[in-house]
């Protein structure tokens, strides 16, 4: 029976809620995060839920940590059958506001640091013929505006799943990408803009979502169990990404008044 789990930004939102999902099927988890409170926490409720496990603090910007992870994961579990890349952080603002260290920032941790997840349990996986589900985000597949860098980070992970897709058929290693639209959660908590005004609109999306994280959650372990690669929890995001496929200039001159809208209201602020 394959039962063993890691999870990166477990300590909180999307994370846990993953967690309380497959801790609900009895799995052993191992929870990373770099909020301990926050991994105490959701190692509590795991517990509570019918699961297990350990929690190890970990920055997915180090690679040794990470490397540390999968060491830990081989001695207390025997080794791993799916991790989850799902540490992420906010951030926005428009590309002209934007710094060099704002890019750097995003790129390290919501890009590099799932491809270093995916390069650190390579070989436990391969073992195990486990799967690889890296979060990823709408804003990867319709460019929003005032939101450069974290659309950017995020389409490369997207660029990585699908590359990572067909390279390891052969090891038969499942891959799987979730792109999430905006839901309840606390990212904003991380958020880094150069104006409260693009925060606020931001958070404005954010509660405008009627699903919550557990939904996602539920949604992606539906999905997985189906061997779906893309998955896209929210209706509304599916239905944006198949206009999108069918009409990509209507989906940008969307995005054009929306920006358009949004530098109008950053000037209000």
């Amino acid at each position: 029976m394959q039962n063993r789990m890691m999870i990166t930004g477990a300590g909180s939102g999307l994370g846990r809620e993953i967690a309380l999902r497959w801790a609900r099927e009895g799995w052993q988890l191992a929870l990373s995060d770099v909020s301990e409170p926050g991994l105490a926490q959701t190692l509590q409720l795991v517990r509570e839920a019918g699961g297990d496990g350990f929690t190890q603090r970990c920055d997915v910007r180090d690679y040794s940590q990470l490397t540390a992870l999968a060491q830990a994961c081989e001695e207390k579990l025997g080794g791993i059958d799916i991790i989850v890349n799902n540490a992420g952080v906010a951030s926005g603002g428009f590309f002209s506001e934007l710094s060099l260290e704002d890019w750097d920032w995003q790129i390290a941790i919501n890009l590099m640091g799932v491809v270093k997840g995916c390069k650190a349990f390579l070989s436990l996986l391969e073992r195990s013929q486990g799967k690889i589900v890296n979060i990823a985000s709408m804003a990867a597949l319709m460019q929003g505006p005032a939101m450069s860098n974290y659309n950017v980070a995020k389409a490369g992970v997207v660029a990585l799943s699908e590359s990572l897709l067909s390279e390891l058929k052969q090891q038969e290693i499942g891959v799987h990408v979730v792109c999430p639209s905006f839901f309840q959660t606390n990212l904003l908590d991380s958020f880094r803009g150069p104006t409260p005004a693009i925060k606020a609109q931001v958070g404005k999306l954010l509660e405008g979502s009627a699903i919550s994280a557990a939904d996602i959650a539920d949604y992606i372990y539906q999905e997985i169990a189906k061997g779906e690669f893309m998955i896209l929890p929210h209706e509304q995001g599916r239905m944006a990404w198949a206009l999108k496929q069918k009409n990509p200039q209507l989906l940008y001159d969307e995005m054009a008044t929306m920006a358009e809208k949004m530098r109008a209201k950053s000037k209000q602020g």
